[in-house]
């Protein structure tokens, strides 16, 4: 009943247009990125982080990313994600996995999924809910996996949809195809920096997380097909204890990072440089734990960009 109570209220709210799965979102939510890959590949989560792995799907195909975010007051995760499944379903949609931040694997779980960066998308590992579908059958099923969070009175929803490529094409390109662009260097060179997404530090600590980090991997990918590009990692602490603790802390944090480039992904040293700068620049308020979560990062800032 309570779930049938909250679909009315979205879909009396609902003015926006449909995505490619056919969802209503309220009228009063924003479309914050959308990203299409005509023919990619990507893993989505078929069950809990066991401690050890994570039970993916590999699927191949055209790969539809939408994010939205809007505002929400006294309305929980499953409260925003009830009504979107309740729409899948009637549409002819299966649920395969569902779960909520602690039964998914927390920490573990949350850096597995293929999210959008912030300010696009923004997941709190304490409060998410991830849902995977699937319609179809044989070749021609398609997947979809939705993923609602919420930051203090802002809700975040992003769905992601795989459709399967027509018998016979490869995700491969050709022969003579142009080469490959990486979404993490454009962000770097139209903005001139950007965050490293998903790196693992818990607050007060330098330690890197075992990974593997997409972010890193897109990174070192950037680095090796140009390598006349220098970057700086600039590594960012919560406001947790003074200055003089954690302007070290950020640049050992940035320096970690360099260190698993150089040697776990083969990045040349000369392309990197690794500085700290502690609380001092703060994407988001430190009222919060997930504001301070969003405050610990390392962010690449491009210092010589070389020939594109």
């Amino acid at each position: 009943m309570r779930r049938a109570l909250t679909f009315l209220l979205w879909m009396l709210l609902a003015g926006g247009p449909a995505s490619a799965v056919d969802l209503n979102l309220p009228a009063t939510a924003v479309q914050t990125r959308e990203k299409i890959r005509a023919a990619d590949t990507v893993s989505l989560p078929t069950g809990p982080h066991t401690g050890q792995t994570l039970p993916s799907l590999r699927l191949e195909g055209r790969i539809e990313i939408r994010a939205w975010r809007m505002p929400v007051q006294r309305i929980t995760t499953l409260q925003m994600l009830a009504p979107l499944a309740d729409q899948l379903e009637k549409s002819g949609w299966d649920v395969v996995f569902e779960c909520e931040a602690a039964a998914c694997g927390g920490f573990d779980f949350r850096f597995g999924l293929p999210t959008l960066p912030a300010p696009d998308m923004f997941l709190d590992i304490f409060d998410y809910r991830y849902l995977l579908v699937r319609r179809g059958v044989g070749a021609a099923r398609e997947h979809a996996a939705v993923i609602v969070s919420q930051s203090g009175q802002t809700g975040y929803v992003q769905v992601l949809h795989v459709t399967p490529l027509p018998e016979g094409q490869s995700v491969a390109p050709a022969p003579d195809a142009a080469a490959p662009q990486f979404d993490l260097a454009d962000q770097l060179l139209e903005a001139g920096h950007v965050v490293l997404e998903g790196l693992d530090f818990g607050s007060g600590d330098n330690a890197l997380g075992p990974g593997p980090y997409a972010s890193l991997v897109e990174l070192a990918a950037f680095l090796a097909a140009s390598p006349q590009t220098r970057v700086a990692l600039v590594g960012h602490t919560d406001s947790t204890g003074g200055l003089e603790a954690n302007t070290p802390l950020s640049r050992a944090r940035a320096e970690a990072v360099m260190a698993r480039l150089v040697e776990t992904h083969g990045v040349d040293p000369a392309q990197i440089e690794a500085h700290g700068i502690g609380y001092l620049a703060p994407i988001a308020p430190n009222s919060s734990p997930e504001g301070r979560e969003r405050n610990r990062r390392v962010e690449v800032v491009l210092l010589d960009a070389g020939p594109q």
